[in-house]
């Protein structure tokens, strides 16, 4: 589409004064919302199946026919699902993205239920309800409303809900769906999750499009002992060798390093913060060592965007309460810089640790991805929905520091962009944690965005 045709569909959105769909379409998402997370699609403690089945029934009864609409998996309980929304055929497709399997959770670490959808204090509670169940209700919600209003794209929309994001298992359903039946997602470019808006204090700061992402790999690190009988110990012992290199770990930092994505989000940033620390952003940009260490001690999310980083995630070891060791094993979880290399993180680790005993092997090498290119089509309509939607809030380019579906799309050739529209407190990302949570308001205003935000890129006149 043009830049002045775009810029014309744009000034044409209807006003969104008070950022919220009609009610019709919120009882919808949120209806749809409430049946996601309360379906329990861990990856060992539930599945995806019923709700790629729930969703198509709901497609069907809205008038979507039987022949767009696309079930199936790499296991009967992980299915996916894939719709199509015909449009003119003057561009190719945009590929609506979002999972549908959850971190798992367990009751006894939550204050609620993980998998009732309980709205309280201004949030929605649940398992889910941020990462990443509220963008793929959002899209079959807002797919319903295009249909109904009898909405004429000059292209395709094809949304895409996905099984095993989080599980880890051979069963992910993007790179399944990629080799099986690429020409149902096939498309111009995808939109996904890995960026969110930013709150602070509860005001919107700024609306983040990420546009690459940290390679995801797992380390064992493992040590193996004659072991013995714990009356008669001796300093060989397996779990202290382990202790020793993790401790040794948790004292290391990897270097920092930026790129131009990072450069241009501290940029924007600084412009965001006050102060000392907007000025310490600035010279973030620029490359400034003291100014990294600063933001990077007051600030675990930016210090992940500015380097390398790896973290003890799992433990196990011994077989008895009255013997010393036979095994003591961790998993090391490393999110690794898009120009670093799962090869040169393992070098690191092997120096770092500093003990022979302990073996160090790569369990999970996911590998990494070209970045999207910033599309002045893409950026112009972010920027320009953001701007209608919350005026003085800044849009900022950023490097997703979690691993995503996107990698799999961008290998692939098909450039994806990780926008949500979904604002939560900076301080309070409960993602993957006990407690997770969106704000209400947040979940409506991400419906109008999103709703929003396609049409302008899908839109001709």
């Amino acid at each position: 589409m043009p830049m002045k045709t775009l810029l014309i569909v744009l000034l044409a959105l209807p006003c969104l004064a008070d950022n919220l769909p009609p009610t019709a379409d919120r009882e919808l998402a949120r209806e749809i919302y409430r049946q996601m997370i309360e379906t329990k699609s861990g990856f060992t403690t539930g599945a995806t199946t019923p709700i790629v089945e729930a969703v198509a029934a709901r497609l069907k009864a809205a008038g979507f026919p039987a022949s767009d609409i696309f079930t199936g998996g790499a296991n009967p309980r992980k299915a996916n699902l894939v719709v199509r929304y015909h449009g003119a055929g003057r561009r190719k497709p945009i590929l609506l993205l979002a999972h549908i399997d959850v971190v798992e959770a367990l009751r006894a670490d939550w204050t609620t239920d993980p998998f009732v959808l309980l709205e309280k204090d201004g949030y929605f509670y649940g398992r889910g309800t941020m990462d990443d169940k509220a963008q793929a209700a959002v899209w079959v919600a807002n797919l319903i409303r295009y249909k109904r209003e009898n909405f004429r794209p000059d292209r395709d929309l094809i949304v895409a809900l996905t099984a095993d994001e989080e599980g880890g298992g051979p069963f992910n359903g993007v790179d399944w769906l990629l080799k099986n039946h690429r020409e149902l997602i096939e498309a111009e470019f995808a939109i996904n999750e890995g960026a969110r808006g930013q709150m602070v204090d509860g005001k919107r700061v700024s609306n983040e499009m990420s546009l690459s992402e940290k390679i995801y790999s797992d380390f064992r690190l493992e040590v193996r002992n004659k072991g013995g009988h714990s009356a008669r110990p001796v300093p060989d012992n397996a779990i202290y060798h382990l202790a020793g290199g993790l401790y040794r770990l948790s004292t290391f930092a990897f270097p920092y390093r930026l790129n131009d994505i990072t450069r241009a989000y501290f940029r924007q940033m600084a412009k965001v913060e006050k102060g000392a620390i907007s000025a310490d952003l600035a010279r973030v940009a620029e490359g400034n060592e003291d100014a990294m260490r600063r933001v990077s001690a007051a600030s675990a999310p930016l210090n992940a965007m500015m380097r390398t980083t790896c973290v003890a995630t799992q433990l196990e070891g011994g077989h008895a309460t009255n013997a010393l060791p036979q095994l003591a094993a961790a998993n090391v979880n490393c999110r690794i810089l898009p120009d670093d290399s799962v090869e040169n993180v393992l070098a690191t680790l092997k120096k770092v640790v500093a003990d022979d005993q302990i073996a160090i092997t790569i369990k999970t090498n996911e590998g990494a991805s070209p970045a999207s290119p910033i599309r002045p089509d893409i950026l112009q309509a972010f920027e320009r929905v953001s701007d209608i939607m919350w005026p003085g809030v800044i849009t900022v380019p950023s490097m997703a520091v979690g691993g995503s579906d996107g990698r799999y799309l961008r290998v692939a050739g098909i450039p994806t962009y990780g926008i949500q529209g979904f604002f939560v407190d900076r301080d309070d990302v409960r993602a993957h944690g006990r407690d997770e949570r969106m704000p209400v308001q947040s979940f409506y205003e991400g419906q109008t965005f999103l709703y929003s935000f396609v049409k302008a890129l899908s839109e001709g006149k």
